[in-house]
């Protein structure tokens, strides 16, 4: 199953967390993208619980998202824990 972004969504999200709606190539950008992404597959899979493609793809975003987040932990230690709060992530 392919979820497409809807443009709007999209600049907003990279707007809120990349500063600017064409930077979208920003660390927090990026993962805020696979955190709206996540949870949206997420929802999907509660309904359909045997989407098996679905399952690796949200598999697949969860290792990259958590990738992205060690990156940038070890840059900016202080910007990192922001953006976590800011998502809700690691409760």
């Amino acid at each position: 199953m392919a979820i497409y972004y809807e443009k709007e969504k999209v600049a907003s999200i990279v707007k809120e967390y990349g500063g600017d709606e064409k930077n979208t190539g920003s660390v927090e950008a990026q993962i805020a993208l696979h955190t709206f992404r996540i949870e949206q597959l997420s929802a999907h899979l509660r309904i359909n619980k045997k989407d098996f493609s679905c399952r690796r793809a949200l598999l697949g975003l969860v290792g990259h998202r958590k990738r992205l987040l060690s990156y940038y932990e070890k840059k900016d230690i202080l910007m990192y824990r922001d953006l976590i709060k800011k998502l809700g992530l690691r409760k």
